[in-house]
């Protein structure tokens, strides 16, 4: 392996200068949703639970428009949602964009089954179809944008630059909207400061199934300098820019090549 290879192999998710304390602030733990033992329907309640926290908060709604505001300009823009989980993103795209086709994808069969059997799946403008985001079987720039909305974190660091490669490869420009990474010292206490709010959830099994991934994620997601590192490691050259989301707890950014 070289030695830039070991390096990002290496790299905490609170980047290359990443504190002591940020740096015990991770783990190596796979969300329920990531792994082969877990029943598709324990992962699906996951899923369910994020579409019900993304109408709640207006998430899906925030997420189209930044999408979109990638785009904008342009008539028919193709776009690749990878990660897809519901689907309800792409929905909201194309509700809000009548000239938009998007493709929509997740790495898990089941969730694309179920994006199939719903409103996408009729959609003429609409393809889902299964897809892993660090190996898009796809050619180079066959879509305007590619988004990744609140899954990118579920990739260590090798699989994430290779997704930024893939991503900008078969698109002009990559969005990636996720946790926002906390400060350590927030992180460190932030369970026990919020385990009041969860008591509701956690009465529920679907609810418990969520808090167990919600609190891998926040251990896993990654920091504006993890983000940077990431994407010279794809690209030396690659342009980053951070975007506001509207979410306090998450943010944006977007990858692009400068021959894009």
């Amino acid at each position: 392996m070289s030695s830039a290879k070991a390096s990002i192999a290496e790299m905490p998710r609170g980047g290359p200068q990443a504190s002591w304390l940020d740096r015990r602030l991770q783990t190596d733990t796979l969300e329920y949703t990531d792994r082969y033992d877990i029943p598709d329907a324990i992962k699906q309640q996951v899923v369910s639970e994020l579409d019900r926290l993304g109408v709640r908060r207006g998430f899906h709604e925030k997420f189209a428009q930044l999408a979109l505001e990638q785009v904008a300009g342009i008539a028919e823009p193709r776009i690749l949602e990878l990660g897809a989980g519901h689907g309800k993103l792409s929905q909201e795209i194309l509700r809000r964009h009548r000239g938009a086709r998007v493709t929509v994808s997740d790495l898990d069969p089941a969730s694309v089954t179920n994006i199939g059997a719903g409103p996408l799946g009729d959609e003429p403008r609409a393809e889902v179809k299964v897809i892993d985001a660090a190996a898009i079987d796809a050619p180079d720039q066959s879509f305007d944008l590619v988004v990744f909305a609140q899954s990118f974190h579920h990739l260590s660091p090798e699989p994430a630059v290779r997704a930024i490669a893939e991503a900008t490869r078969v698109g002009r420009r990559f969005l990636v909207i996720d946790l926002r990474r906390l400060p350590a010292p927030v992180m460190a206490v932030f369970p026990a400061l919020t385990l009041p709010l969860m008591v509701p959830r956690l009465l529920r099994p679907s609810g418990r199934a969520m808090m167990h991934d919600g609190m891998i994620s926040m251990l896993r997601a990654y920091s504006p300098a993890a983000l940077q590192a990431l994407g010279e490691a794809a690209d030396p050259d690659m342009t980053v820019r951070f975007l506001p989301v509207g979410v306090r707890l998450l943010s944006g950014v977007v990858f692009e090549r400068p021959t894009a």
